[in-house]
């Protein structure tokens, strides 16, 4: 697969698993818990597939790489605290610490993009990784009133959507780049 195919089908498999994992965090459209765990799992299992082929996709060494491998590690991350046999309180400490490795690795591309010249595509690239940053901060957030007994529900599924609207952003960058 040629590296600009292979960022085409990481951003949209990113995209979907943004989209998927908030679908999941949202109360009003799956009531089954076990199956919004489900979804959310593979939700980020996607993004940080897709954020693994975006880095790959990439020859030169850069900010966006290291961006992309960062954001699949916190996607990672989050993958082990579904997965792992550990307490409640455990897999939300690393439901935080995944979202806001996902939020530094978003920051790194973030600021690669602000390097661009501003085009459309730019423009899509730039605004898409600013609304992840502020997606996956609000999610950790949610997890941090979560473990003081607050309620950061609320607050979840805005960051959520906010993400997933912004991984939507950089895939029309990219698919403006192709």
């Amino acid at each position: 697969m040629d590296n600009r195919t292979k960022a085409l089908v990481g951003s949209w498999i990113q995209a979907v698993g943004t989209t998927m994992s908030a679908i999941s965090n949202t109360s009003l459209t799956i009531r089954e818990e076990a199956f919004s765990s489900y979804l959310d799992l593979w939700g980020n299992v996607l993004q940080g597939t897709g954020n693994a082929l975006v880095a790959d996709s990439e020859e030169e060494l850069s900010l966006d790489k290291w961006g992309n491998k960062i954001q699949s590690t916190g996607n990672l991350v989050n993958v082990v605290g579904f997965l792992a046999d550990v307490s409640e309180e455990v897999e939300t400490e690393l439901n935080i610490k995944g979202n806001l490795i996902q939020s530094a690795g978003g920051s790194l591309s973030f600021a690669d993009a602000l390097n661009e010249d501003l085009t459309e595509s730019s423009f899509y690239d730039i605004y898409g990784n600013l609304l992840q940053i502020i997606g996956n901060s609000m999610q950790g957030i949610a997890g941090i009133k979560e473990l003081k007994s607050a309620d950061g529900e609320l607050i979840n599924t805005i960051g959520g959507w906010i993400q997933a609207v912004g991984s939507i952003l950089t895939l029309i960058s990219t698919i403006k780049n192709v």
